[in-house]
């Protein structure tokens, strides 16, 4: 028997200090630069986890023995679930019944969303526990790369997938562009197969950027098209952190499309690209405002401690114009800065997380960008979301380990994956508060 997959996230106080990628731990070697005092190669990670001041010890968290008890059980699962050719599978939209992991042709959104699993749970395509797994997977996503046609908009023939009609015809390379920027953050850029790794980058983020329409959002919506537009933000982010050929108008234009899906004034949600489902339009919203709401808290603080502007003055535009700032940058960063922090409580309220009364894929996807949003802006309040959450996922695991959903998207392989993505994101707190480091 599986357990009632119901999540009612009753958050309650911790809902207004609680506020979902995907960017991993670097490795120790991580960092290639021989010379120190050269400039950093392209495509090179570095730490730079609050710009060299060290990762504040309170922020992070160790993973609770319960959590650990759900991950190994799920990941002994999801091992199993591989294909032949190193993919894995969701399975056909036309048979969402269908719960068998090899029922149906290794897709690459499924295979990326459980190689960033793989890789959160701290291994590589060198070493760990699941380093055969992941090598054989990323050998499955170069391909389907690298036999793409140069003009195509997606890496893979397969059409009708669960994961391309709920999210989007062009997913697989989104998540697939996010996946390598991870990888490539886990090893030295000096490894023989960067250079592949980096080719498969650039093309797969120029597809994305081909694909993007005049608003920004990304071409072929799915059924909950917004969070396949959310994560190509993502993965343009997490492209541009390690180097990859990403055009900044590109990628403003992507945030821009997420924060217009609501406003921070009136609390109005835009679902028309949700599939009517306010989860999936907040979440996507905090998660692409992330980066730019911490630079504006990060600039105000400076200002304050230099003196330039009030030490009780709020973020608005004229504040951060004192602070530096141009009057477009003052705009954009207060604009975004007002989106999470309404958004982020909103994409939390017992209301909208209760949803249809269940979970299918997309909505784990929604909590997963809520959670990476937190400790990308690095708001404490992360640790209230993780406990609350983990809590109501351990709770509805299926007997073998994985989880599945009971609409939409209901591959367990795809909803495992997911489920570890946010039970472990602790694992991942300095390189998502890396990625999320402005500079300024």
């Amino acid at each position: 028997m599986k357990k009632p997959l119901i999540i009612t996230l009753a958050l309650a106080a911790a809902v207004a200090g609680s506020a979902a990628l995907i960017s991993f731990r670097s490795a120790p070697d991580a960092c290639c630069r021989l010379n120190p005092t050269a400039a950093p190669p392209k495509g090179c990670v570095f730490k730079t986890v609050y710009e060299g001041e060290g990762l504040d010890p309170a922020f992070v968290l160790k993973t609770p023995a319960e959590v650990l008890t759900s991950e190994n059980r799920a990941y002994d699962w999801m091992i199993t679930a591989q294909n032949a050719d190193g993919g894995f599978a969701a399975g056909s939209h036309s048979a969402q019944s269908v719960m068998d992991p090899h029922a149906a042709p290794s897709d690459p959104a499924t295979t990326a969303m459980v190689s960033m699993a793989l890789l959160r749970a701290g291994s590589t395509v060198k070493e760990g526990r699941f380093a055969d797994v992941l090598k054989r997977a990323t050998e499955f996503l170069l391909k389907s790369v690298e036999n793409s046609p140069q003009d195509a908009l997606n890496i893979t023939t397969l059409t009708g997938t669960q994961i391309q009609v709920k999210l989007g015809q062009n997913i697989d390379v989104a998540l697939t562009a996010q996946y390598l920027s991870n990888l490539m953050g886990r090893l030295p850029c000096n490894d023989p197969k960067h250079d592949r790794w980096m080719n498969a980058l650039n093309k797969s983020t120029a597809m994305i950027q081909r694909s993007q329409t005049a608003n920004g959002s990304v071409q072929g919506s799915g059924w909950a098209g917004v969070l396949q537009s959310s994560f190509a933000t993502n993965a343009l982010e997490s492209a541009q952190h390690v180097g990859a050929e990403v055009d900044d108008k590109a990628l403003e234009q992507a945030r821009d499309f997420q924060k217009s899906n609501f406003d921070a004034n009136t609390g109005t949600v835009a679902t028309d690209a949700a599939a009517g489902v306010t989860l999936y339009a907040v979440s996507g919203s905090t998660r692409s405002s992330a980066k730019e709401a911490r630079h504006a808290e990060e600039t105000m603080e400076r200002a304050k401690r230099e003196g330039k502007v009030d030490k009780a003055a709020p973020v608005t535009p004229a504040a951060l114009q004192q602070a530096g700032l141009s009057k477009d940058e003052a705009e954009k960063a207060t604009t975004a800065y007002n989106v999470y922090n309404a958004a982020k409580v909103r994409a939390q309220s017992n209301d909208v997380i209760s949803g249809f009364g269940n979970n299918g894929g997309e909505e784990f996807m929604s909590f997963l960008q809520t959670g990476e949003s937190l400790i990308i802006n690095r708001d404490h309040s992360w640790r209230n979301w993780y406990d609350a959450t983990t809590a109501r996922l351990v709770g509805i695991q299926n007997n073998d380990g994985s989880w599945n959903g009971h609409h939409c998207i209901t591959s367990p392989v795809f909803c495992t994956a997911t489920a570890l993505l946010i039970l472990s994101v602790n694992n991942d707190i300095d390189a998502l508060v890396a990625q999320g480091a402005t500079g300024g």
